[in-house]
């Protein structure tokens, strides 16, 4: 068992910046675990759950089929605003929601 502590976060990017910095110890003690049959399904959250320890949730994701016509207007809409399409189908969806609300 190692004998690495994962601490709480109060943030997410004090959470990335422990990764970032423990990144080579945790690679090692991947290994080792590896080595010795000690890996099992899943991820950081449910070994931080198992542990009992808080961590920030990610955003859920979900799956939408679009026509390629409609994608390709994104695209071409958020290139001229400098996003990501992506995180311009969010930002419509959105304030159409709230439109509707």
């Amino acid at each position: 068992m190692s004998d690495l502590e994962l601490p709480s976060f109060a943030t997410g990017s004090e959470e990335a910046r422990w990764w970032f910095d423990n990144r080579e110890r945790l690679s090692e003690e991947f290994h080792k675990a590896a080595n010795e049959g000690c890996l099992s399904r899943g991820g950081v959250a449910r070994l931080l759950e198992e542990r009992g320890i808080r961590h920030i949730q990610p955003l859920p994701t979900t799956t939408i089929r679009l026509d390629p016509k409609d994608i390709a207007k994104a695209r071409a809409q958020a290139a001229k605003r400098g996003l990501r399409y992506q995180t311009y189908l969010k930002m419509i969806i959105h304030e159409a929601l709230h439109k509707a609300e």
